[in-house]
């Protein structure tokens, strides 16, 4: 994560990460110094769940359970939520909605959790991203070694970057 925060930092690029409450809980001081980067907060749930398969009291419970972790760490509400490997259902949006925020997928995956060659992962997304492109990572190597590369390869392509509520704006610089 230093090197990630280190490559967008020097790009003057901000990005939303969303966190799995657990990770806040362990990891408050990196969280901290995420949110100090200008960057924005999601929620990720609590335990990375298959939300899928949990019933409304659980989705909530995983749900409020980050929020509250997020909120006494770092003092803001998240107001989007990225369910745990793209597992969702109904009841999922409605917990997310009731707690105001807005459930958010990706378009363009990584797939960096598979841990692929750098120059691969990169090749991926560049040559999927287009307007209105939202990419999935994760702090791992591939991604720490090959974001700086994605970054400039896709302003070269003449795309911005940005935040998920930057991406989701109505008053977005198209």
């Amino acid at each position: 994560i230093p090197e990630i925060l280190k490559v967008l930092n020097n790009h003057q690029t901000k990005a939303t990460f969303f966190f799995d409450g657990s990770w806040v809980k362990k990891n408050p001081d990196l969280a901290k110094k995420i949110k100090e980067g200008g960057h924005e907060i999601g929620n990720h749930a609590y335990s990375h769940p298959d939300l899928k398969q949990r019933s409304m009291t659980e989705t909530t419970e995983e749900l409020q359970k980050t929020n509250d972790i997020i909120e006494e760490t770092l003092g803001i509400t998240p107001k989007w939520f990225a369910p745990p490997s793209g597992s969702f259902n109904q009841v999922t949006i409605q917990v997310a909605n009731r707690l105001d925020m807005k459930t958010i997928l990706w378009t363009v995956d990584t797939v960096d959790w598979r841990k692929p060659a750098t120059s691969e992962m990169v090749e991926r997304v560049v040559s999927k991203v287009e307007n209105g492109s939202m990419v999935l990572m994760h702090p791992t190597k591939p991604t720490a070694e090959g974001l700086e590369t994605m970054i400039t390869d896709i302003k070269a392509k003449g795309y911005k970057l940005g935040t998920v509520s930057e991406l989701m704006s109505e008053k977005r610089v198209n």
